[in-house]
């Protein structure tokens, strides 16, 4: 059975900087697709960041030149590197892991809450 388990948010004053991670637990072939993405109140869920399986990565364009989406394949842990950090990016964010294992699914971290003070 595979896991992820988040950490890294927090409190933080606006232009500071946070690192979210996501690390994968159980036992699976390899993680195929990455993505973080955030959801504010009253807001519907949006993409932040993604690496996708050719190894191409993807940013919104509220983050480019702030956020950076890598991983660690050796830990199966993936990061979200947030520097600048604006009071709009007040969230909880989640990463989204496509993992193989005898098929290809598509699992959700619970939740990391990020919130950035003016």
């Amino acid at each position: 059975q595979v896991q992820l388990g988040e950490s890294g948010g927090g409190l933080v004053q606006a232009g500071g900087s946070l690192r979210l991670s996501c690390a994968a637990s159980g036992s699976f072939l390899s993680i195929i697709y990455i993505g973080w993405y955030r959801q504010a109140p009253g807001k519907q869920r949006e993409l932040v960041a993604a690496i996708t399986s050719d190894g191409s990565t993807n940013y919104a364009d509220s983050v480019k030149g702030r956020f950076t989406i890598s991983r660690d394949n050796a830990k199966n842990t993936v990061y979200l590197q947030m520097n600048s950090l604006k009071p709009e990016d007040t969230a909880v964010y989640y990463c989204n892991l496509g993992i193989r294992t005898t098929f290809t699914r598509l699992y959700w971290g619970q939740g990391t809450q990020v919130t950035v003070s003016s």
